[in-house]
């Protein structure tokens, strides 16, 4: 639930006959989302006390013989906190959609090149033909039944590719419970029949697309429900940016482009500290590489060189 990958460091701590795990970790549970992770009051000394956070967590660290302590996907004022203190920093790629401004979905696709808009058209038009509506609920529209019924289709889709699903059925009832507002379902509709649904969190600034689930693949279903419809209520709700989950570079010919997230590291042993560093300086020039490549395949007109996020 961390999708920030260290196994290699894992593995050369194994090879060593190290123990990597347990380790301490900052961050929100299953959700690859930037934000705040060093909490202080307002109205208090916000770079002090975020220091002695982190002093915090080395010295529990290094006093109950854990490997490290590991921040993930840390906003500005935590990444800088991070860096002062000496922890090892850490760039990812993932992908996000940023609203320019659109007034509807045809205006959106009138930025892309005609192959791309002519490709996102028929991915549409595709999941139109075989009969498959959309209907939004939020979580104050959710009942038991319907409730049950998204979790069996997230339950059954992880199954279906032998995955074991790690939340339960009582999460998303909790979820609907404690953040009416903040919770959002596309639900995909054929008949009378819920086939599909895609679990989204938002806020004024932003939507996060989190979880997903569907009865059968169904050809292009998926796209539509997770990433065309999130857009859409973004055009419609005029919220500035969709972050639509980590990895993914199919989401690139859809709309979305590079942008990069922070991690930070305390590794307690020195040598060990010595050589992540070493690995993350070279992961970092491939890292930043790999995002302009990336950027060079997204489907507006005139910015395939924009600067990545």
């Amino acid at each position: 639930g961390e999708f920030v990958f260290d196994f290699a460091w894992a593995r050369a701590y194994e090879g060593v006959g190290r123990r990597y795990y347990p380790k301490l970790t900052v961050g929100a549970p299953f959700t690859p989302a930037t934000g705040p992770r060093l909490l202080v009051r307002a109205d208090l000394d916000r770079e002090a006390l975020a220091a002695r956070l982190l002093e915090g967590l080395e010295e529990r660290a290094a006093s109950h013989g854990l490997s490290g302590a590991h921040a993930l996907f840390l906003d500005e004022p935590a990444r800088a906190a991070c860096l002062r203190r000496g922890w090892l920093l850490r760039r990812d790629c993932q992908f996000h959609w940023s609203n320019r401004g659109y007034t509807s979905f045809d205006d959106y696709l009138a930025t892309f090149t005609a192959e791309k808009r002519k490709k996102a058209r028929r991915e549409r038009r595709r999941v139109a033909e075989a009969g498959v509506r959309f209907e939004t609920r939020f979580g104050g529209e959710l009942d038991e039944g319907l409730l049950e019924r998204i979790y069996a289709l997230h339950r059954d889709t992880f199954v279906r590719h032998g995955h074991e699903p790690y939340l339960t059925r009582a999460f998303f009832s909790e979820a609907a419970r404690v953040m009416p507002e903040s919770l959002m379902v596309r639900l995909a509709v054929h008949g009378r029949a819920v086939v599909a649904a895609a679990m989204f969190f938002w806020c004024e600034e932003a939507l996060f697309g989190r979880y997903w689930g569907a009865d059968a693949d169904y050809h292009s279903l998926h796209f539509e429900a997770c990433y065309h419809q999130g857009i859409e209520f973004c055009i419609e709700r005029r919220i500035a940016r969709f972050e639509p989950g980590t990895q993914g570079e199919h989401k690139v010919s859809r709309g979305f482009e590079p942008a990069l997230t922070w991690s930070a590291h305390y590794i307690v042993d020195p040598q060990f500290r010595a050589a992540i560093a070493d690995y993350l300086t070279r992961e970092a020039g491939a890292v930043e590489a790999y995002a302009h490549e990336v950027q060079a395949h997204v489907p507006y007109r005139g910015r395939r060189t924009a600067g990545v996020v």
